[in-house]
């Protein structure tokens, strides 16, 4: 009986590394970052940014709008690695006005890929129009209860990483290695699902459990990603995308 009773004080008093904390949220924006430069290297960071032939003005703010909240999210993670929580704070501030302002630029650019009549991975246009739309539901809402619950840190720094490893099916549909994310389009999700393991994988070796917030912001994820092309095929969407055209 003695035994029983001291057994969950024992598990109570887990205490989380802060050192496996900081080097994790602080090396994860940069794996992201690195998968952004190599999706998007050849047709805009190695040719210039602003001198990339892209197709209108728009899709060139967009392109430095997103690249500006992964350099952003580095930074807020050096910020706090380095105990300038005041600083990281203010910035925080800026950083969801950003994030408004991506779901506007990507949505719109979105609708500007569905009347160029752009649809890669296979797809009509109409339908691939419900992946960016998806993806910026994904993002704002993330970010939406990442700054709800910026007070709570555990929430805080999950909810933004789970946001932005939303954004990186853009990314990942332009590796050309391996030449299977380009035959199988839907081995991309792979990618996607292996970053949300990562985290899974994090708070199982830093909390000895997953965090609530990490299954819930990662099941949130997948589900879009499962429901969202068999959503695009369907007619009701072709109807709704065609009377937006």
């Amino acid at each position: 009986m003695a035994d029983l009773a001291v057994a969950p004080s024992r598990v109570s008093m887990h205490k989380p590394s802060r050192t496996a904390d900081r080097v994790f949220f602080s090396a994860m924006p940069f794996v992201m970052m690195a998968m952004v430069l190599y999706g998007f290297a050849r047709t805009y960071f190695l040719v210039g940014m602003v001198a990339a032939p892209l197709p209108n003005k728009l899709i060139h703010v967009h392109g430095a709008v997103f690249t500006s909240w992964m350099i952003l999210l580095i930074v807020q993670t050096a910020l706090v690695a380095t105990k300038k929580v005041k600083l990281h704070m203010t910035l925080g501030l800026f950083g969801f006005g950003l994030a408004v302002a991506m779901v506007v630029l990507g949505t719109t650019a979105a609708v500007d890929a569905l009347r160029r009549g752009q649809g890669p991975l296979g797809l009509d246009a109409q339908t691939f129009f419900v992946i960016p739309i998806s993806g910026m539901l994904l993002f704002g809402t993330l970010v939406f209860f990442a700054y709800k619950l910026r007070r709570n840190t555990e929430a805080h720094k999950r909810l933004i990483l789970l946001a932005t490893m939303s954004l990186m099916d853009a990314a990942v549909g332009r590796w050309q290695h391996p030449a299977i994310l380009q035959r199988i389009p839907p081995t991309q999700d792979l990618v996607i699902l292996a970053l949300l393991l990562m985290l899974v994988g994090f708070d199982l070796f830093n909390l000895h459990r997953v965090s609530k917030y990490t299954w819930r912001g990662a099941l949130f994820v997948i589900v879009v990603h499962l429901v969202r092309v068999p959503l695009g095929h369907t007619t009701a969407w072709h109807a709704m995308t065609a009377r937006l055209l």
